[in-house]
Order: structure tokens, then C-alpha cells, then sequence
């Protein structure tokens, strides 16, 4: 399938009314057969429920597609060559995904690394080399962009490839500070992906929407560093929905950042503690391509009252509860606060605790000094430090 000029116009209307997400989309155009007649006939059928929705007009439309090629990104829809297979394959694929960058490596094979945003040393230095190893080994990286594990793991992963998935919209980066970052991915041959409007500036609700995305587009997620009632966890939720691989990496149960990726392995998540452990599993999906063909229930009590995340119109009586996400939280106030944040009960080594603090090792080594005279630390033989329980 390959979409006109006109054609992608009225899709790009369609799925901007108010109310319409991807499932309400697709129900309209089997029921009306295009997006054309379903922008004739919305008011009415809305209107008959009670909730007149007016799609937007043409010129706003063309003012979007235009605001997008401004800044190099295009609309790919469901169906067409560029349009990711694995990500097709999800029940709530996007019908229009907004792609700056090389489309090509969309349709490579890639794997998920998501974690916490107040990422430990220890999980961003697992995060480096898992990345790079699995970048390595030829497979794409997808992740959020977010701080933390998010975005240690599309640095380690620029050369080979990597993909950011953005909870807003193409010029509106977040957090914002990562502009840097996404010029880095697009430069390397890397993609970023939007399925939200120009100009639209994330809520807490859209995390999850782009959460789906992160998974839809891996043939697996691993989560590196989670709390229980974490976004990383959605990820890892909507990655079994769609019939993906789940992997997360251990941590110390004296940890809250371990909680949630502990609870992942207890609950049936492979366990992983190196890139060639989440390779054998992926390597005769790749061979086959054999993914996304059987969605599996996750049974989750605590998040069955949660909101609904995705406000469509009520058209075939579907609902989807998923819990809202945070947005980010505030840098460190200082050096000291920063390093607190960063150790856990996992040992680390100063290098890598002044690299993932971005601070000099000189002004590591003082700040421990002050931590340990404090009682907050302890050292080990091998020169490393953790956080005293």
C-alpha cells in the first residue's frame, strides 16, 4: 500500500479529531472503507452519541505536514513500505508515525533497553555495555529518550544504530536538555519517531502511549533498573501483550530501583546479566521471523483500577486502563546529591561513578570522603564504594 498526497492528508485529519486514537481509526476506515469518507460521515455518527467531533480542516493539516518537513520528518503510514512490520504487528500500532532520520532501520532487528530516569552507576554502567554489546552483535537499540537508563542506552548504541521514540511532538524534545542527543542519533544514522502532533508538549499520559511504541518496535525489552508502579514496567506490560520477549537485569533487593525488575524475573522475565543472554533468545526469532504473532495476558491486580491512558471514542465498546507516568524528575540540586542518587547497595567503581555523574574523579573522591566520615558509604577491597543500607 502506498498512500497519495491527498490520501495521507485525510489520514493525518482522521486520526488528529478529537477522540480518535489508533483502534477507533482502524474501525472507521473497515467501516467506511477510507479515511475520506470517515471525515464525512464523524460529525454525524458523533453526533448521534452525543460528542459532535469536528475534524481539523485541511489547511491545519498542511500546516502540520509542512511544520514536520521543516524540521526533516515525515509521516509513514500502517501499511507502507517504510512503515515498521514489527510495530504493525502491535494491536494499537499508530496508523501515522512521524519518522525523522533513516527509515530503513526501523525494519532492522531491535531490541528495548528501558529503565529508571534516577538511574544508579551500577545500572547505567550495565546499560553502556549492554547496549553497546547488543549494537555490536548487529541489532538496533530502542528506547525513550528519557534520563537515565534511556538515554545511556542510545548513546552506547549511536554507531550501530539507535532509535528514540518521543512522547511529544518532533519540536518539542523532552526532556530538553536531550535536543543534543537526538542531532547525535539522526547524525549517526539513527531514527526518531513521533506519533503525536507538532508543537504537542508530553503529559504524564503519553509516556505510556509511547511506551507501546518503544516495545511494538523491538522483538524484545529489556529493563535494566525499575521501582514497582514504574514506566518501565508498562514497557515490559505492553511488550508481553504483543507477544515479545521481556528480559530484566537483577539488582539488590536492598535497592527500590530493583524492586519492579526482581518482581520481572519472579514472575517468568528471562534473566540477564550480559548482552549474549538476550542474543540466544532473539537469534531464531530473527532467523524465523516469528514475533508478534501471539499476544499474552499479563495478570497485574495493582493495575486494574488505573486510568485509561488513551481518551477514544467509544465506538466498539473498548477501553484500555493503563497507569499514568511522571514526568521527568528534577536534576540533583548538587555534586553531593547527584553522587547519593547514583550509588546503590551494588558496588561501583569511582571511574564509573565519576563518568555517570559527568564530574571529575578528583571531585568524586572528595564527596566520598565527606560521605563516608557521614556513614553513608562503604568501600571494598577492590577500590569500589556502595550505599550503606
Amino acid at each position: 500500500m502506498q498512500l497519495n498526497d491527498a490520501q495521507r492528508l485525510d489520514w493525518l485529519r482522521l486520526i488528529r479529531a478529537e477522540g480518535i486514537g489508533p483502534r477507533t481509526f482502524r474501525t472507521l476506515i473497515n467501516r467506511f472503507g477510507g479515511a475520506g469518507a470517515a471525515l464525512e460521515a464523524l460529525p454525524n455518527i458523533t453526533g448521534r452519541a452525543g460528542r459532535r467531533v469536528t475534524p481539523p480542516t485541511r489547511a491545519q493539516a498542511e500546516a502540520e505536514l509542512a511544520a514536520a518537513a521543516r524540521i526533516g520528518a515525515r509521516f509513514v503510514a500502517s501499511g507502507e513500505a517504510d512503515y515498521p512490520k514489527l510495530l504493525q504487528a502491535a494491536d494499537s500500532a499508530p496508523p501515522l508515525l512521524a519518522v525523522r532520520g533513516d527509515p530503513d532501520i526501523l525494519n532492522r532487528p531491535a531490541v528495548a533497553i528501558v529503565g529508571s530516569r534516577n538511574a544508579s552507576a551500577a545500572g547505567l554502567s550495565v546499560t553502556e555495555r549492554l547496549a553497546r554489546d547488543l549494537g555490536a552483535a548487529g541489532l538496533v537499540v530502542v528506547s525513550g529518550l528519557a534520563r537515565g537508563i534511556d538515554a545511556r542506552a542510545h548513546k552506547a548504541a549511536l554507531l550501530p544504530g539507535t532509535v528514540a521514540v518521543l512522547a511529544g511532538g518532533h519540536d518539542r524534545i523532552y526532556p530538553a536538555n536531550h535536543a543534543a542527543l537526538v542531532e547525535a542519533i539522526l547524525e549517526a544514522g539513527g531514527a526518531v519517531v513521533a506519533e503525536m502532533p507538532m508543537g504537542w508538549e508530553p503529559r504524564g499520559r503519553d509516556f505510556p502511549r509511547r511506551n507501546r511504541i518503544i516495545s511494538g518496535l523491538s522483538l524484545g525489552t529489556v529493563v535494566v533498573e525499575a521501582a514497582r508502579r514504574s514506566g518501565s514496567l508498562i514497557t515490559a506490560r505492553f511488550a508481553l501483550e504483543q507477544g515479545r520477549e521481556v528480559f530484566a537485569v537483577p539488582g539488590s533487593p536492598l535497592d527500590p530501583r530493583a524492586e519492579g525488575t526482581n518482581d520481572l524475573i519472579r514472575q517468568g522475565a528471562t534473566l540477564v546479566a550480559e548482552a549474549a543472554h538476550v542474543l540466544e533468545a532473539v537469534a531464531p526469532l530473527i532467523e524465523r521471523e516469528a514475533y508478534g504473532t501471539e499476544p499474552l495476558a499479563l495478570d497485574r491486580p495493582d493495575l486494574a483500577d488505573a486510568p485509561i491512558f488513551w481518551d477514544e471514542l467509544d465506538v466498539d465498546g473498548i477501553v484500555l486502563p493503563m497507569p499514568v507516568d511522571a514526568l521527568e524528575p528534577p536534576e540533583p540540586a548538587d555534586d553531593r546529591a547527584r553522587l547519593i542518587g547514583l550509588l546503590s547497595p551494588t558496588p561501583i567503581g569511582t571511574d564509573d561513578l565519576a563518568r555517570a555523574a559527568g564530574l571529575s574523579v578528583r571531585v568524586v573522591q572528595t564527596t566520598l570522603l565527606e560521605l563516608e566520615l557521614d556513614g553513608r558509604i562503604e568501600r571494598h577491597g577492590s577500590g569500589a564504594v556502595s550505599l550503606v543500607g
